[in-house]
């Protein structure tokens, strides 16, 4: 599974393609920084991180897309920031018809490090290491993205597990239902 990791910012935009293998292999694709200029406008900004999204996904043909889920934030224009160049990502994912997937930051945390609560230096050695890099990525925007894609592909098959649980537990109420119905309507006999 190849997945395109985003670690979604306006100023700076994580980008991280991961490919995983069997088990819990990983394998580093690419990985960079967009930058947009504070002294352009929005419109400005978000057509450059659109463009640069475009030959990314281009180039390296993605399967799934995994993008920070914004939470709430302090600073507002941050978090409005954040989730514009977010949105940006999933509308050209949503536009080849790729699946986007958002991952929370304790989530990636998690799946990374083992801890929920794990600072962005832990997060960066962590990715190193599953990667087998010989140096950190920076800026932390560009370790962040690589953790995105490796959470993705390590959860990715339990949540489809989960989802088909949870699908098969739908059909077996639904049909259980059904037969309560039609006992009632049979005066409680069933068939």
């Amino acid at each position: 599974m190849r997945v395109f990791g985003v670690d979604p910012g306006l100023t700076r935009c994580g980008f991280g393609v991961v490919d995983g293998g069997p088990g819990r292999t990983v394998r580093i694709v690419a990985v960079d920084v967009v930058r947009t200029s504070v002294d352009d406008e929005l419109a400005i900004r978000l057509m450059h991180l659109a463009d640069e999204v475009e030959v990314w996904l281009d180039r390296y043909r993605p399967e799934v897309i995994a993008i920070e889920r914004v939470f709430s934030q302090h600073n507002v224009r941050t978090a409005m920031a954040t989730a514009q160049a977010g949105g940006v990502v999933a509308l050209a994912a949503a536009r080849r018809g790729l699946p986007v997937m958002f991952h929370t930051p304790s989530e990636v945390k998690a799946a990374v490090t083992g801890s929920g609560r794990a600072d962005k230096a832990q997060v960066t050695t962590m990715v190193t290491k599953l990667l087998g890099l010989v140096e950190a990525p920076r800026p932390a925007d560009a370790a962040d993205a690589l953790a995105l894609a490796i959470c993705h592909i390590w959860r990715a098959p339990m949540q489809t597990r989960m989802a088909q649980a949870q699908a098969k537990a739908a059909e077996m109420a639904r049909t259980h239902k059904l037969k309560l119905a039609q006992a009632a309507k049979n005066g409680g006999r069933t068939k």
